[in-house]
């Protein structure tokens, strides 16, 4: 169902709360590191504010616990936000009390406020109905723009929307819309590629694609439940001894559903996990017991890549090895320009290999690179998300 967006309702004069992903990285001298996730919300804050709606922001940062610590404060933000949208920025420092609505009181029409980490009162997390309330005492409106966080129902993504309209910004929209319709509604043929450590952390998404998908390519650490489940000797790759069994039905559903399910056929091995330790690439019915295997190998990066330069629609999560050792990071690469040479619409979504993409600078030939990790992977599962369920439908 097509949610409602910031274009669908009238913001002039009207005091907007906008919850928006201000996750960001800082070092210790209060310095951002990287600003992607602020540049990501400015479409959504320049058109509120050519709209002349008075634009109140919240965010949270880090794991503060429920306690002010200062450590996560926002402030080093507004600064960074000041000098991109090049105009004043003003900061409560705190997000619910007298100080943020007098602040609010005293806004102009296309003012910015933002508020202090949501975070710093544990009831944000617990989906207080009581603080969600409060917050939403500051507004006319509510405005989702975090697809980061859409997956948690807090006070600020789900409970919030009890008290106010809720409408999805620019960037939640762009995720919705085109993540939403590469699942269901793909170019074909559609293929993804599953990596990262864990089945458990992926059964349901793999559940959710053979359902979807005309091929999908296993690797990274999760690959080796279901080579040790067509019976091969892994050594002392990842395993998910309990995951065994059910790694040989899913390949079963695969075979069922006439869906090519594409394992690797060799891999880098080396005896221990370290960017000095001699590695080898190894076919896969080679593996040494004393071994382990860390990235896919060249005959499996050609495989991957030759399914994904012929696909029309490819979605990517997880990385194919460790890549953040060099030895280890091969895989990873080719399949990032595999990606990056694919004529038909590439999503990339999940931490690691979002990372893995920006890392090795194939960031700007992707289609789509989703904002949300936890997000995005709920969404191939085709899990209902608090944070988007909770905006009114078109």
């Amino acid at each position: 169902m097509a949610k409602k967006t910031v274009k669908d309702v009238d913001v002039t004069g009207k005091r907007v709360f906008v919850r928006v992903d201000f996750n960001v990285p800082i070092d210790e001298e209060g310095n951002i590191t990287d600003d992607t996730r602020i540049r990501a919300a400015m479409p959504t804050i320049e058109y509120l504010t050519n709209s002349n709606a008075k634009v109140i922001l919240a965010s949270h940062l880090g794991r503060p616990k429920g306690e002010i610590n200062l450590k996560f404060s926002l402030r080093p933000v507004a600064e960074k936000l000041s000098r991109l949208s090049n105009r004043e920025i003003l900061f409560s420092s705190d997000c619910i009390g007298p100080e943020a609505a007098e602040k609010v009181n005293k806004m102009n029409d296309g003012d910015i406020l933002l508020l202090e980490n949501l975070r710093f009162h544990k009831e944000e997390e617990e989906n207080d109905a009581h603080f969600a309330k409060k917050l939403a005492s500051l507004a006319d409106i509510y405005v989702n723009d975090a697809f980061g966080t859409a997956h948690r129902a807090h006070a600020s993504t789900s409970g919030i929307a009890k008290f106010l309209p809720g409408v999805a910004g620019f960037l939640m929209e762009k995720e919705i819309t085109t993540m939403g319709n590469a699942i269901e509604n793909p170019d074909r043929p559609f293929a993804a590629i599953l990596g990262g450590a864990k089945v458990s952390d992926k059964i349901g998404v793999v559940e959710n694609l053979i359902n979807k998908v005309d091929c999908l390519l296993i690797g990274g650490g999760m690959a080796y439940t279901f080579i040790k489940a067509q019976g091969y000797e892994i050594g002392k790759s990842l395993l998910e001894t309990n995951k065994i069994k059910l790694a040989r039905e899913l390949m079963q559903q695969a075979n069922a559903k006439k869906v090519k399910l594409i394992l690797p056929v060799d891999t880098v091995a080396a005896d221990r996990l370290s960017d000095d330790a001699e590695h080898e690439v190894l076919n896969i019915e080679e593996m040494p017991a004393d071994k382990m295997g860390l990235d896919i190998g060249p005959k499996t990066a050609e495989l991957f890549s030759k399914e994904i330069k012929k696909a029309k629609t490819v979605v990517w999560n997880g990385p194919m090895g460790v890549f953040e050792m060099e030895p280890f990071a091969t895989g990873t690469r080719k399949i990032a320009q595999a990606m990056s040479e694919c004529k038909g619409k590439t999503i990339v979504g999940g931490g690691d290999s979002v990372a893995a993409i920006e890392q090795m600078g194939f960031r700007d030939s992707m289609t789509h690179i989703s904002t949300g990790g936890g997000a995005s992977l709920e969404f191939l599962e085709g899990k209902e998300l608090p944070g988007i369920s909770a905006l009114q439908n078109k």
